[in-house]
């Protein structure tokens, strides 16, 4: 994979024109879309589902990184699989039996990821790095787009690298939330793998250019 992998998610696309920004995505050198589907439960937000997603995935010529922030995500794993995920998000948070959620999504043929609110420690996986393909750090109160980045993910994404190193994990590290080009460079030398940014592509005055200069950011240090 050609690191950083940039995400832009939808959630802040223009839903009057989703064609129109699918396929500005599609021209971009962003690596993935990224599906934020919340319930309205566990976090205080309704964003959208399968329609839209379908919607998404009909134009969509890159793959679809679905986050389920949802309560018993285990209920929705096939549906999303076979609405084109191509990897599907669990929360540790939401999950009572979180490896067998993470086993099912990988049964469904796409790569499983878990996500870690601000207030979950790292190492509650320590015993499922094997379990899963990718992490998510939340670098915001999930919920809402257009937060700021919490400086305190940023030790977290360090503490992530190095239990997933002592585990000789290949699964790549992730964030979320208040990502821009000011604020990536130090996610970057943390560790961090993908990085999903809305606000920051999708109000810009020239998406293509802003999502160009995320990709090309480069570490000052080598990617774990």
């Amino acid at each position: 994979m050609n690191f950083p992998i940039v995400a832009p998610s939808i959630l802040a696309a223009d839903f009057a024109n989703l064609q129109r920004d699918v396929e500005l995505i599609n021209r971009s050198e962003a690596d993935w879309f990224h599906i934020d589907v919340m319930d309205g439960v566990f976090v205080p937000n309704i964003s959208f589902g399968f329609p839209v997603m379908e919607a998404v995935r009909r134009h969509a010529t890159k793959p679809l990184d679905v986050h389920l922030m949802i309560v018993q995500p285990e209920r929705y794993i096939d549906a999303f699989a076979k609405a084109g995920a191509a990897a599907i998000t669990v929360h540790y948070e939401a999950c009572t039996h979180l490896h067998r959620t993470l086993t099912q999504i990988r049964e469904a043929g796409c790569r499983a990821g878990v996500a870690l609110n601000m207030q979950t420690p790292v190492e509650a996986l320590a015993d499922l790095t094997d379990a899963f393909d990718q992490v998510l750090i939340m670098t915001i109160n999930p919920g809402f787009g257009g937060q700021k980045l919490l400086p305190l993910s940023i030790p977290k994404v360090q503490k992530m690298q190095r239990l997933l190193a002592m585990a000789r994990s290949n699964a790549l590290i992730g964030v979320d939330g208040g990502i821009d080009a000011r604020t990536m460079g130090p996610v970057l030398d943390a560790g961090a793998h993908y990085f999903v940014a809305g606000t920051s592509v999708f109000g810009a005055k020239d998406p293509l250019d802003a999502v160009r200069t995320l990709k090309h950011l480069a570490p000052t240090k080598p990617l774990a």
